[in-house]
Parts: C-alpha cells; sequence; structure tokens
C-alpha cells in the first residue's frame, strides 16, 4: 500500500486545483483517475474549445487552462496514478483505503472526490449507419480542429457543445450544417445570438426542427439523410463528417455504493464541501447543494474549500484558514 496525507479521485480541473491547494498547505497528495491524461473532459472531450467564463482569460482554449493547471500543482511533486478506477473505499482506523481497478492499494488520512460528471459516454442517435461509420467519419467529440479540415459537416444538437462548435469550425470546415429537433436553443443566449447570425450571412446553416433519418458510407461518411420531425419532408446532404453532440450518459459507478449521502446521482455537501463520511470531501460536477450551479469557476472555489478542510482534517495541526497565497507560495512550494 502507498499512503499520502490526501488522495485525489479526479484529476480534471477542480481536482488537479485542489491538488495545488493541499500542496500549499505542506502536505503530499495521489491522483486517481481513469482517463490516460490529467484534465477530464476538458482533455477527453473539447481540448480545442474556447473557454470563456474562467476569471482572468477573455477566452482560453481547454487544452491550455489544463496545461496552466498542470504547471501549477507541478511544484508540489503530485503522484498521478492514471489509467486507474477508483473501486472501493474504506476506512481503517484514522486511514482511508482505496483500492481500483489496477488492482492498486492507496491509503490517506483524508480523501477529496472531483470525480466530475462521473463516468460518462456519448448519447447516440440509435441512427442506421452511425455504428457502422464511427470512426470513419461519425463523431461524438472534436479532439482536433485540423480532422475537419477542408470538410463537409452536419453537427447534431442544440446545446453549448454543438453551438460553440459550429461556431469553432467556422473558417476550419468547408461547410457547416447544424440541426436540432426542436427549434429552441439549451445553449447560451449570447452563442446562440452568434450561431444564427453567422447562419443569416450565409457562413453556416441552420436546420430546425430536423433529425437525422439516416447516415451513409462506405469506408468513409458520405451522405446524411435528414428530416423535419413535423412535416417528415427528408432533405439528403452530401457529407464528410457527422459530429453528434446530443450529450452524455452519466453515472457514479463504483462511487454510488460508498455509502455517501446521495441526491439525484450527485454527492451532497455541507458548505465546508464534507460529504457524509467525515474525512471525505468533494468538489466540482460531482457535487450538490442549494444553489449549486455547474460552473467551472465554481467548481475551483469548491476546490480551494475542500482541500483546505481536508488538510486540516488530514493534519489537526493545521489551520482551515490557508492565508494569502502570495504571502506563502514561495514558503511552501517545494524547491
Amino acid at each position: 500500500m502507498e499512503h499520502t496525507d490526501v488522495i485525489i479521485i479526479g484529476a480534471g480541473p477542480a481536482g488537479l486545483f485542489a491538488g495545488f491547494y493541499v500542496g500549499m498547505r505542506g502536505l503530499s497528495f495521489r491522483f486517481i483517475d481513469p482517463l490516460p491524461e490529467p484534465g477530464g473532459q476538458l482533455s477527453a472531450l473539447y481540448p480545442e474549445k474556447y473557454i470563456y467564463d474562467v476569471a482572468g482569460f477573455p477566452k482560453v482554449y481547454a487544452k491550455d487552462l489544463v496545461k496552466g493547471l498542470v504547471e501549477q500543482v507541478a511544484p508540489f511533486n503530485p503522484i498521478y496514478s492514471l489509467g486507474e478506477r477508483a473501486e472501493t473505499l474504506e476506512r481503517e482506523g484514522d486511514h482511508f483505503k482505496v483500492t481500483t481497478s489496477s488492482g492498486n492499494t492507496y491509503t490517506a488520512k483524508a480523501v477529496i472526490i472531483a470525480a466530475g460528471v462521473g463516468a460518462f459516454e456519448p448519447r447516440r442517435l440509435g441512427a442506421p449507419g452511425e455504428k457502422e461509420l464511427e470512426g470513419k467519419g461519425v463523431y461524438y467529440a472534436v479532439k482536433t480542429k485540423a480532422e475537419f479540415q477542408g470538410k463537409r459537416v452536419l453537427i447534431v444538437g442544440g446545446g453549448d457543445s454543438a453551438v460553440d462548435w459550429a461556431l469553432n469550425l467556422l473558417g476550419t470546415a468547408k461547410e457547416i450544417t447544424l440541426i436540432h429537433r426542436r427549434p429552441q436553443f439549451r445553449a447560451h443566449e449570447a452563442s446562440v445570438k452568434e450561431l444564427f447570425k453567422a447562419h443569416e450571412e450565409g457562413r453556416l446553416t441552420v436546420l430546425t426542427p430536423y433529425e437525422v433519418r439516416r447516415i451513409e458510407g462506405d469506408t468513409q461518411v458520405r451522405k446524411a439523410v435528414i428530416f423535419h420531425n413535423g412535416t417528415q419532408e427528408e432533405k439528403e446532404l452530401e457529407v464528410d463528417a457527422v459530429l453528434i453532440l446530443a450529450g452524455y450518459l452519466t453515472k457514479l459507478g463504483p462511487l454510488a455504493n460508498w455509502g455517501l449521502e446521495l441526491e439525484k446521482n450527485k454527492i451532497k455537501v455541507d458548505t465546508t464541501m464534507a460529504t457524509s463520511i467525515p474525512g471525505v470531501y468533494a468538489c466540482g460536477d460531482i457535487v450538490t447543494y442549494p444553489g449549486k450551479l455547474p460552473l467551472i469557476v465554481l467548481g475551483f472555489g469548491e476546490a480551494a474549500i475542500a482541500a483546505n478542510h481536508a488538510a486540516a482534517y488530514a493534519n489537526p495541526a493545521l489551520k482551515v484558514n490557508p492565508g494569502h497565497s502570495s504571502e506563502k507560495a514561495e514558503e511552501k512550494a517545494p524547491a
């Protein structure tokens, strides 16, 4: 068994920032994450998507935000256990024991759960040809914009991801058509306004209320047949790529069996980010409390609260209040 003062389950943005604050308190910590690299959804789903609501950044690529978070925590010598899913959490005496999908066992005095939305997989349409052409022009995320260079792209969805990528691929894709099954969009109002401005200017096409009837191709996507879900009228679109951004199916996975108090697949926390298990804290998209909003900036604040309370739990000699980082960073950071 390998021991650290704190175990952080999840190496997404909230988890990484929690690690920074644990390190600022002079404690050792380990990240456990099933993905092969840190960054959570930012790295796995949209590394080249701009994020606009992080304080101090008018806009920043998701991958660059992750890079900054990794650099920020690096001076504290974090231990990364990547490609491992936390399977069980048990208390043994005055410490916790976490076993992982790789068969490893890690111990710590306190635990922070920053597991994002839990296990996630893309929501598929179930349209004929979709499964057969996955990886041959059917996509559920954008890893690099270069994948769509000069292509005719059909985007399916009405949320932030669909609208943002329709706008972000302008200038990269040859043609962009976005369809949504309803006239109303769930995306941010300013983004929707910009989308329809681009539509009116002829830079992309927006069709509602349309859905995918089938996707056709051989070794590559060649065509998509879409239909108006009111009139059933069909349209054939010559396309090279179908980007399906219809959301994600999420589940807690093993976390659901850890004895934590839950509410609608979220972990209930108090104002200190403490869960129902003393010594276990949580932050980010995985948590719920009155007034909770699923915003990355709030996840950073929750991470700071969770980390400082977890640090004080792991080492009672520490005060919860860390003071100002500008006064302590050089003092606390390892040489």
